[in-house]
């Protein structure tokens, strides 16, 4: 009854939020530093978090074999969600044709984007010369491959790492009671980043009038997070994980409003993995997938990719073929895995999308106005994807034998 009561004041600061970020506009920007108190909050437990849950998650798989295949599924099911996620953008960019029409000149081109790294250096980064420095600045790739390591290598050195694998599951205890404490102020920090951002937009008459230039745009996004998010991703669910997507929806209700409010999949992760545990998640499952799965698992953030490499070639009359599109599939699949767990991170490494196919930087400078919006609703989807994957993966054999 507690969770529930949470879960409906969480929902009513989000609507209480967007009230007020809407009536009010800029006023509600002083309400701002609540909002960035519980985001703070959230990312300062994301580190020891993944560090000591992926350990946990190892030691609970035992025998170290099982690592590896419980890890190539895990690879498997969210490079081919991810894929799915793509192929739905590029088809539905094709039919509704978002771009045709609109008028280049009359769109800001400013970007804050910067050069982003390459697929090389996106493997490079795994291996980070300064772990520590990998902490710091929250990198989740190094972070998980140490964790895997140092949790896999433990498992081999008997009872002196047995006593140091309890220590490190006594400390992930730990952790998510503070996530539970932390969770207590949701409601507030909720409606504090809803007001903010709307606020900051200008309001409600501001935020439409910015709409109206990208508004197809914005359809074609939204339109396919809602058929991967709603239809896609509940029949995986359904079939694969033998749940049922209403209950389950439900049960992670508040990881899914929290990555709505912080549009960051990384911030979210302490509550996705307690939402999963809570609806019966295997431990191992939860720990050990869902990490990953806030790191290269990015379905809204690749669709949103390919549309809008699609838009910003459709608002330049540059014709992209078959050939070109297979290049934005491929691209836009990997580069998600690049993509930050961190607000409009998509923005960045979308880069390497259009780069691909000879596309224009400065075009991203049409979809800035409301990628602020879009943000949240893929990152939506990005938790929705992790969940339903952790659900799936928990079914694995190897983690029920």
């Amino acid at each position: 009854m507690r969770k529930n009561l949470l879960v409906i004041l969480i929902v009513i600061g989000g609507v209480a939020g967007a009230f007020c970020g809407w009536f009010f506009g800029p006023a509600m920007e002083s309400f701002a530093f609540l909002g960035d108190l519980f985001l703070n909050a959230l990312k300062m437990i994301v580190v020891p978090l993944i560090i000591f849950s992926m350990v946990a998650g190892i030691a609970s798989l035992g025998d170290i074999r099982k690592v590896g295949g419980v890890g190539w599924k895990t690879l498997v099911y969210y490079f081919s969600t991810t894929a799915i996620a793509v192929v739905i953008g590029l088809v539905l960019v094709n039919i509704m044709k978002p771009g045709v029409g609109v008028d280049v000149s009359s769109v800001a081109m400013t970007t804050t984007a910067t050069k982003t790294a390459g697929i090389i250096d996106i493997i490079l980064s795994f291996v980070p010369e300064n772990i520590f420095q990998a902490m710091a600045e929250t990198r989740m790739l190094p972070l998980i491959f140490m964790s895997l390591l140092f949790g896999g290598v433990l498992t081999t050195i008997g009872e002196k790492g047995k006593q140091l694998l309890d220590i490190c599951k006594t400390i992930n205890d730990v952790l998510i009671k503070i996530v539970h404490l932390i969770l207590y102020f949701a409601p507030i920090g909720v409606f504090a980043l809803v007001a903010n951002m709307l606020g900051k937009s200008g309001g409600g008459d501001a935020f439409f009038a910015e709409v109206s230039k990208v508004g197809m745009y914005s359809m074609t996004v939204i339109s396919g997070l809602a058929i991967h998010g709603l239809i896609v991703l509940p029949l995986i669910l359904f079939f694969l994980a033998k749940r049922s997507p209403l209950r389950y929806g439900a049960a992670m209700l508040e990881a899914l409003v929290t990555s709505f409010s912080t549009s960051s999949s990384s911030a979210t992760l302490p509550v996705t993995i307690e939402c999963a545990k809570r609806r019966g998640v295997n431990e191992a499952a939860a720990d050990f997938v869902l990490p990953i799965g806030a790191t290269i698992n990015m379905d809204g953030t690749a669709l949103y990719e390919a549309v809008a490499a699609m838009f910003i070639a459709q608002s330049y009359g540059i014709e992209l073929g078959f050939i070109h599109q297979v290049v934005i599939f491929l691209t836009a699949t990997l580069a998600s895995i690049g993509a930050a767990g961190i607000p409009q991170a998509g923005l960045v490494t979308m880069l390497i999308v259009l780069e691909a196919v000879g596309l224009p930087n400065e075009g991203i400078g049409m979809i800035l106005a409301v990628d602020w919006f879009l943000d949240r609703c893929r990152t939506t989807i990005n938790v929705w994807g992790d969940a339903v994957g952790a659900a799936v993966i928990s079914r694995c054999k190897e983690l029920n034998s």
